[in-house]
């Protein structure tokens, strides 16, 4: 293969990441893929001696790293933001989000209000990035009908927080498994993540459990039937 061949070989390259970048929706992945795009540009550039090509794909290789450094560098703020039944933002949200909540978790979700169902944000640095919604029937299992973060921030931070002490969440001495639908595969692949376990529940159907006592610490959180205080903490 000729030395020119290679150069169009890594310019197709450059020009492929690039591309994949912009079709990224977490901010995380298009920071990195768009670099490592700028990087191979910038390479394609220099062999073929395209010297202003050069210069504006180390400005793009500057700008990504500057903000990945951001992204990575800083210790995001999150708050579990209990919200009431009839809350008409978390309305809102849904309906928003109702396509992608299908799509990419649960296919068969559908949200109806229930007094005795828990329903709260996640806020990162005071902006919503994740809704999680459970059920409380009175028995030691609390059943998740919604765990969601929306796609710019699916770099699992969220999620660690949700399962972590920080949280507060899942305080109750009384609940001691939570329990999640199945859902799509790459839902499936959270949860095992997550803790959970494949399992079958009580009517024979497939669903998987986690058990809390294999979470971090829970001392001093507070309940999750309790629907009036908040929580805030640093992530990990």
């Amino acid at each position: 293969m000729s030395a020119a061949a290679v150069y169009e070989l890594i310019g197709y390259l450059g020009s492929a990441l690039v591309v994949a970048s912009l079709s990224m929706k977490s901010i995380l992945r298009l920071r990195i893929v768009g670099l490592a795009g700028a990087v191979v540009f910038c390479t394609y550039a220099t062999l073929i001696s395209a010297y202003p090509i050069v210069i504006t794909n180390l400005v793009i290789v500057g700008i990504h790293s500057y903000y990945l450094r951001q992204l990575l560098g800083s210790k995001p703020v999150f708050t579990v933001l209990e919200v009431r039944q009839g809350s008409r933002y978390l309305e809102y949200f849904i309906d928003h989000y109702i396509d992608d909540i299908r799509q990419e978790f649960l296919p068969d979700f559908h949200y109806e209000p229930k007094p005795d169902r828990y329903r709260a944000f996640i806020l990162r640095d005071m902006v919503p990035t994740g809704l999680f919604i459970c059920d409380l029937d009175g028995t030691d299992t609390a059943k998740v009908q919604l765990d969601y973060v929306i796609p710019a921030y699916r770099d699992l931070k969220v999620a660690r927080f949700l399962y972590s002490a920080s949280s507060a969440i899942f305080a109750d001495p009384t609940i001691t498994h939570v329990e999640s639908p199945p859902g799509t595969r790459q839902y499936n692949e959270y949860l095992v993540r997550m803790g959970y376990e494949k399992a079958t529940n009580r009517e024979g159907a497939t669903t998987y459990r986690l058990r809390l006592a294999d979470l971090p610490s829970q001392a001093g959180r507070r309940s999750v039937a309790d629907p009036h205080r908040g929580s805030k903490a640093n992530s990990e």
